[in-house]
């Protein structure tokens, strides 16, 4: 070693060979067998794989119904909607895969089903296509090598020796009621008779920034045909807001899957409460609680639906605490914010601000109930054919009004409340309420008319999310308030009979809240 802790010259082979493709250099670790002998062994004496084909499932009929309403939208266009490929999340190892949520809600694959696989709807004669409907839909994947292939037991990111195995096109035809075919196919299915409409070409929209590969073969299609590319764009972009739209009201399945999502998520609440005595206990007792309730997510369903907020004391008044790096101590609140997603990708997305030994003090109870308040308005708020913005307006009016009973507020109610003001928004700066779905904040690219002011309808899944964060470093309110975060999240289920909180299993009542964790502790013994 040299003596001024530099790398010494030495250590740097001088005949190392050049010319290696970076890409190549993963392998330089690797000691699979390689012989003329082991390949010929490997190749051979296996069971044949199953042929077995399943039973078409329950999402397949649902899934045609999205896909006929997609092709009613867009006649005599070329749809390309691709599931994205493996995410690298260190050198040569993957992030578990998930689809694209606008791929997986038109084919009904969730789970790690097929990544790099695309679904083309290609336009068909008027009444020719699926179902009566203006396309035909083919799901293009790449199939797994046969067991007498090197990529059986050498390819580490597709091989079924190392990754399990996966059905075939056939097998995902029955199940899903859907055509496949190879992914090598794709090329031409993209790009074939791809140009002007005016002129005779196909046009084409795509689902962009979900596969490069699928962008670079439209995007070079277009500009071999001369399509005006900041026009397709458009096109793109509008595909994209379809589909985002397509899922603000949800079918009987989805429902079903929702609900499937939050029963598990309740159960994840009260593995939390469980740990709690061991979080207080552990130098970092939010990770305690992180990993409680993220084993009951991999336990019950395929993954969190988004990074746990396990926030204690302070941390609370970080509105995404994510590192969960802190202590949990007596005496504090702990602002629990999660949702275990589904098999299907349906996730729920739940919050309880719980204390942390069981018991609220005085000052924790004055703001845990003008939260709970301000939910209660919110929900009073959220009737069929009001607009999905007068629950926000609700729960924060609420808020508002407790603030300036304190006298916090710097300004007379009305001036906070007008829109010139909202010195309330200080200590509540996010919106009440978003749509809840295949994406924890679904619906995302939906027009502004169809969501913030879109009409409270039969089928829509949302949250009522009021809070108060009232940070350690707020100088603007009293001691006693300061280092204290509430926030209280309901997963809402709209009826033609109005909402129904698909999370009320889950205390909300300070009394409530405190009964539930004793209970707990009690059945266990601690």
């Amino acid at each position: 070693m040299s003596t001024d802790d530099t790398f010494p010259a030495s250590a740097i082979p001088t005949d190392a060979p050049e010319g290696q493709p970076l890409s190549d250099r993963n392998e330089n670790r690797s000691q699979r067998p390689d012989s003329d002998a082991f390949k010929a062994f490997m190749a051979g004496s296996w069971a044949p794989a199953s042929e077995d084909l399943p039973p078409v499932a329950p999402v397949a009929e649902h899934a045609a119904r999205r896909r006929r309403a997609v092709s009613d939208r867009f006649p005599g266009e070329r749809l390309v909607i691709p599931a994205g490929p493996f995410k690298v999340r260190s050198n040569d190892t993957d992030y578990r895969y998930r689809p694209h949520s606008g791929f997986a809600h038109l084919t009904g694959l969730g789970l790690d089903h097929e990544p790099d696989a695309v679904l083309v709807l290609e336009p068909a004669e008027p009444g020719e296509g699926d179902d009566g409907g203006n396309h035909t839909a083919t799901l293009y994947f790449r199939e797994l090598a046969g067991r007498d292939s090197a990529e059986f037991y050498a390819n580490a990111r597709y091989g079924e020796f190392w990754i399990g195995q996966r059905l075939s096109m056939a097998q995902i035809n029955a199940q899903l009621d859907l055509e496949t075919a190879d992914l090598a196919e794709l090329e031409l299915a993209i790009t074939k008779d791809a140009g002007v409409p005016e002129i005779g070409g196909m046009s084409i929209r795509l689902l962009r920034e979900v596969d490069l590969n699928a962008d670079a073969l439209v995007d070079t299609s277009r500009i071999n045909t001369g399509v005006d590319l900041e026009k397709a764009d458009a096109l793109d972009a509008i595909l994209a807001e379809a589909l985002s739209e397509l899922r603000l009201l949800k079918d009987s399945w989805e429902v079903e899957q929702m609900e499937a999502a939050v029963a598990a998520t309740v159960e994840g609440f009260h593995d939390v409460v469980r740990a709690l005595p061991r979080a207080l206990t552990h130098p970092r007792g939010e990770r305690v609680v992180e990993g409680a309730f993220f084993a009951r997510a991999r336990e019950e369903g395929n993954d969190l639906g988004y990074d746990t907020i396990a926030a204690s004391g302070n941390n609370a008044t970080t509105l995404h605490w994510i590192r969960n790096t802190g202590q949990v101590r007596a005496g504090d609140l702990l602002l629990l914010d999660a949702g275990v997603e589904a098999e299907s990708l349906y996730t729920a997305d739940i919050t309880r601000t719980l204390p942390v030994t069981g018991q609220y003090t005085d000052i924790q109870r004055k703001v845990y109930q003008a939260v709970l308040d301000a939910a209660d308005a919110g929900f009073a708020a959220a009737q069929p054919g009001r607009k999905f913005r007068e629950v926000h307006q609700a729960a924060v009016t609420v808020l508002a009004e407790n603030l300036d009973a304190w006298g916090l507020l710097p300004v007379p109610l009305e001036e906070a409340l007008s829109p010139e003001g909202q010195h309330h928004r200080r200590w509540m700066p996010h919106g009440t309420s978003h749509h809840l779905g295949m994406d924890v904040h679904d619906c995302a690219q939906a027009k502004r008319e169809l969501y913030l002011d879109g009409v409270l309808t039969e089928g829509m899944v949302f949250t009522i999310e009021p809070g108060l964060y009232f940070k350690a470093e707020d100088l603007a309110v009293p001691e006693e308030y300061r280092g204290i975060g509430v926030r209280i999240e309901d997963d809402i289920l709209m009826t033609a009979d109005g909402p129904v909180n698909l999370s009320a299993a889950l205390p909300r009542n300070p009394d409530d809240v405190e009964d539930w964790m004793a209970g707990i502790w009690g059945s266990t013994g601690e």
